[in-house]
């Protein structure tokens, strides 16, 4: 690794504890957190608005109950419809082409999730207490002493997990269209009190869909990174990665070792810029890979996790294969009039780690209870600044710190095999373990203190100046990916 890059190296390492501790005081999260995103992000910020009085919302004069339209009926989009279906004055619709969808994913949910959603076990096909984080040069480290007995990862699978929380919100009183939306044309003039018509195709169970129409007084786009919402609010676009998931079935035997345990792999042959997986399922593995700089060579990187899986998934039957894209950063906006995006529509995917389901699911609800409220009972038509002062704020306080220190974390160990290798090696301390699973299981930025956290810079230099000074480490592969690469924003 040239000097160059271990000097970059270092100064994220600095930067990344630095963001760490400043996640702890008060006064970082006074302020919605600006990282995460390109400069040209629209973030939302108060600075300048102090004299000035938020604009109200309309008083609600319809003659029919004010309605709103979620498109997408995954996580998001169901636990937001879970929250306006509970209001008697909310006509709510929720729009999903595919009911029975099989997204690919990973499928992980943090245990804060399982409590905070009412996930029941029955949801749940693989409760993982341990982890395997192998490293460019074959080295493991285990993952998982410092769970209690009552801790767990949840392996879900996205159709069983959507199915449930979908057809909750429709028990609560939520219609749900089987219906692809084809176009939204939006209110006349940017009004803040005209409607929304929606286009859609209603399958209705039917191969061959009818073109219909609804005219709607709020939207949320629930619908993933190719958000049709996004794109007719003309939201702008974001970096995205390309996940590639094959799910095989294993025998018996083979099962049995996973059946606690998932495995994470990192080095340049299985992802330049992420990491590759084996998830456990309820009877398979999930096994994928995921790369943003260079999606073209994504079969390549899938072939290269399977084979450094080796035996343990050796003679297994690929059953599905998946590829989706995923967010890099947020939206550079994420509100415009009524109309809100959540989930990976808005771009809610953490670096590094590549979570989304809970925040998909958290984002919409926080959406959907913020907007319930200024609706006043179904009596007020909230405006673009009242969204933006309450959800979209009170969002990036709770969650910026995170997407600040994983943005971080991925520029420091994901950019060169000796960094992974040191990446690995720190997954070996106790404390690193025990802050990453709270962090993770329990979605607060965790830290022992200062103390330890300067420990922990200290190792970490201490690792990467030590992994870089190898001569046994793989060297990272050369790509040349120029439209790629002029695609990307900011570049």
């Amino acid at each position: 690794c040239p000097d160059e890059d271990v000097t970059a190296m270092l100064r994220a390492t600095a930067l990344a504890f630095a963001l760490g501790f400043v996640a702890q005081t008060d006064a970082f999260m006074s302020t919605p957190s600006t990282f995460g995103a390109p400069r040209r992000a629209s973030m939302v910020s108060r600075r300048g608005r102090a004299s000035i009085a938020p604009t109200m919302g309309h008083k609600w004069d319809g003659d029919r109950k004010m309605r709103v339209a979620i498109v997408g009926g995954g996580p998001s989009g169901s636990c937001a419809a879970e929250i306006f279906a509970q209001e008697p004055n909310i006509d709510t619709y929720i729009f999903e082409r595919k009911m029975d969808n099989i997204k690919p994913c990973g499928g992980a949910i943090p245990l804060c999730m399982i409590e905070e959603f009412q996930i029941p076990e029955e949801v749940v096909d693989r409760k993982v207490r341990k982890m395997l984080m192998i490293s460019p040069t074959g080295k493991e480290a285990p993952i998982g002493q410092t769970l209690r007995d009552d801790e767990y990862i949840g392996m879900t699978r996205r159709e069983i997990l959507d199915g449930f929380l979908r057809d909750r919100a429709v028990k609560l009183g939520a219609k749900a269209i089987n219906g692809l939306v084809t176009g939204i044309d939006l209110p006349e003039g940017n009004s803040e009190t005209k409607p929304y018509k929606i286009h859609y195709s209603n399958y209705n169970g039917q191969k061959v869909g009818s073109p219909e129409e609804l005219e709607v007084d709020i939207i949320i786009g629930a619908d993933g990174a190719n958000s049709r919402v996004a794109k007719a609010i003309d939201a702008g676009e974001y970096n995205y990665a390309i996940a590639f998931q094959e799910r095989i079935k294993i025998n018996d035997e083979q099962m049995k070792f996973y059946e606690e345990l998932a495995e994470m792999y990192v080095g340049d042959d299985v992802s330049p810029d992420f990491y590759g997986w084996v998830f456990p399922k309820y009877d398979h593995v999930g096994v994928g890979t995921g790369t943003v700089v260079n999606r073209p060579a994504i079969k390549q990187y899938q072939n290269a996790i399977r084979e450094r899986a080796g035996k343990k998934i050796e003679g297994g039957k690929i059953i599905k294969v998946e590829a989706h894209p995923i967010p890099e950063h947020y939206r550079p906006k994420r509100v415009l009039n009524r109309a809100a995006l959540v989930g990976d529509a808005a771009g809610y995917v953490t670096k590094c780690s590549g979570e989304g389901i809970y925040f998909a699911a958290k984002s919409g609800r926080m959406a959907a209870e913020a907007i319930t409220k200024l609706t006043q009972g179904g009596t007020v038509l909230p405006t673009q600044e009242e969204i933006e002062d309450t959800y979209l704020r009170r969002y990036d306080q709770l969650y910026g710190p995170t997407y600040a220190v994983l943005d971080v974390l991925q520029q420091v160990f994901y950019r060169s095999n000796p960094a992974r290798e040191a990446f690995v090696e720190m997954c070996e301390s106790e404390y690193v373990q025990k802050v990453t699973f709270d962090s993770y299981l329990y979605k607060k930025v965790s830290s022992g203190g200062p103390v330890e956290d300067f420990k922990l810079l200290f190792n970490t230099v201490r690792s990467l100046v030590k992994q870089n000074l190898r001569s046994d480490i793989p060297k990272d592969a050369k790509f040349y990916n120029p439209v790629e690469s002029l695609q990307r924003l900011g570049k």
